[in-house]
């Protein structure tokens, strides 16, 4: 399959469960559901690779300094419904919130923290339909890693829904905070290097 594909279950009224998830075939590809359909996204290119590893790493050293909570990388899933479960690049939970959700198999539950790192078969959903699913389902941030220009939009809860996107760009020297890592500055040019 080329790019991204949705896969219809027989008849469009039908939606898959995560009893159909699990059946989906190990084939390095990366399935989902969300609503009950299946999002199928082919294996990571080299650029995505680097990015999400810089992240996982400059993340993962400075919560071995500050260990407040767990970060996951992918392939992890996330159920957060019977027909919504999802395996984002990198999921962040405070040690709190991985108590109540953490199983032997995966994150049953809402992380505070989900990036995506987009790309031109992923970066329609990424900003749409999953921006929504994150929103609905209250994750408390939602990054989208941007390797075309190198910018990371940030979309944090404000009540009940994410605030207006914060883009933070590398060619602006910006450098990436949250409140839910007080502390952690990841400046882009880290991130973008190379």
């Amino acid at each position: 399959m080329a790019g991204s594909d949705r896969v219809r279950a027989a008849g469009s009224a039908v939606k898959l469960t995560y009893d159909d998830f699990v059946k989906f075939p190990d084939d390095g590809k990366r399935h989902e559901l969300i609503d009950g359909e299946h999002y199928v996204t082919p294996s990571p290119n080299t650029r995505h690779q680097r990015l999400v590893g810089r992240l996982h790493l400059l993340m993962g050293v400075w919560l071995e300094a500050h260990p407040v909570g767990q970060l996951f990388l992918a392939p992890y899933d996330v159920v957060f419904s019977d027909s919504d479960v999802v395996e984002p690049d990198l999921v962040y939970l405070s040690n709190g919130r991985a108590a109540e959700v953490l199983t032997p198999l995966h994150a049953r539950g809402v992380p505070e923290l989900v990036i995506e790192i987009a790309s031109k078969g992923t970066r329609k959903r990424d900003e749409t339909i999953k921006r929504r699913l994150y929103e609905r389902v209250g994750v408390t941030e939602y990054w989208i890693v941007d390797p075309e220009i190198d910018a990371i939009r940030v979309h944090r809860r404000d009540g009940d829904r994410f605030a207006g996107t914060v883009e933070l760009r590398c060619d602006a020297g910006d450098v990436l905070t949250t409140p839910l890592l007080p502390g952690l500055e990841i400046p882009l040019a880290r991130v973008f290097a190379g």
